[in-house]
């Protein structure tokens, strides 16, 4: 979602707990001042008891309003790679990342199938008539049910997917990963990472279902600002645009199983990773 708001405060997030599995497969929360969802993707127990490293790969939201207090936590971090999967216009929009010394961030732009244009133009045209016709009547969440049926259906998206996992197999040094809220194509690439390494499906659907409590403060604040603006009557058109949501899920998901026979297939055949590359996730994320 776009900056409509100020910089977000960071905000305390409630237990974690009743998303997980295991009662000590807990998300790693790293509060920040200018992002809310940024996670160590750590802690959770894999089928046959291992546990997911700490401290090896993070997911975040965008990065472009973090403060010189946050740049410290995160210079703690020991990053050597952060890539960006936004598109052009949401770089353009809400700034490129803010980050520590020596990193840059690698660009690997992933559609988010017109999602961020049209999000613009419905509360640009403050009338909320053209934005009920845009969002209204369930269509923001099919329109998001195409985002991520795109993750499946789409050659670049599928490619840049492929990327990040092999930079991940490969890299011995810390990385992140983020798009604008770190909620869809951050939560799908995420979901995947934690399927591969041999997290059961349950856990790694809560991993993904957990950025609605780490976003709810800043979301219902944005929503608010909308409405006091002016800029929309009824803002709570975009909490479809705003959420994650497991039939989000599940159309990417039931995409895959259409055109490769299920998730395995798509691994294998839509991103092309060969049982090297996920014995080489397994090694380096397990243990």
């Amino acid at each position: 979602m776009p900056a409509w708001a100020a910089p977000s405060e960071a905000v305390a997030p409630p237990a974690y707990a009743a998303y997980a599995a295991h009662p000590l497969d807990t998300v790693r929360h790293i509060p920040l001042q200018g992002a809310v969802n940024v996670r160590d993707v750590g802690g959770y127990r894999t089928y046959d008891g291992e546990r997911v490293r700490h401290g090896q790969v993070y997911r975040a939201d965008a990065l472009g309003k973090l403060t010189d207090a946050d740049l410290g936590t995160l210079s703690r971090l020991g990053l050597t790679k952060v890539i960006d999967f936004r598109v052009p216009a949401e770089v353009r929009y809400d700034g490129p990342d803010r980050l520590p010394a020596g990193l840059a961030p690698t660009s690997r732009p992933i559609t988010d199938n017109g999602l961020f244009t049209q999000l613009l133009t419905a509360i640009g045209s403050r009338d909320p008539v053209r934005q009920e016709e845009m969002l209204g009547g369930g269509r923001a969440a099919a329109f998001m049910r195409e985002v991520y049926r795109t993750f499946v259906t789409d050659d670049t998206n599928r490619a840049q997917f492929a990327a990040t996992l092999r930079d991940i197999a490969d890299s011995r040094s810390p990385l992140l990963y983020h798009c604008t809220a770190g909620k869809d194509r951050t939560g799908w690439t995420t979901y995947l990472l934690l399927r591969l390494v041999g997290v059961p499906d349950r856990t790694a659907v809560g991993d993904y279902l957990a950025s609605n409590t780490y976003r709810a403060a800043h979301d219902a604040k944005l929503r608010e600002a909308l409405r006091q603006s002016g800029m929309m009557r009824n803002p709570d058109l975009i909490i479809p645009l705003q959420e994650v949501r497991t039939d989000y899920l599940d159309t990417a998901l039931a995409e895959a199983t259409e055109r490769y026979g299920g998730l395995h297939g798509y691994l294998a055949k839509g991103l092309g990773l060969d049982p090297a590359t996920i014995l080489k996730l397994r090694h380096r994320m397990v243990g």
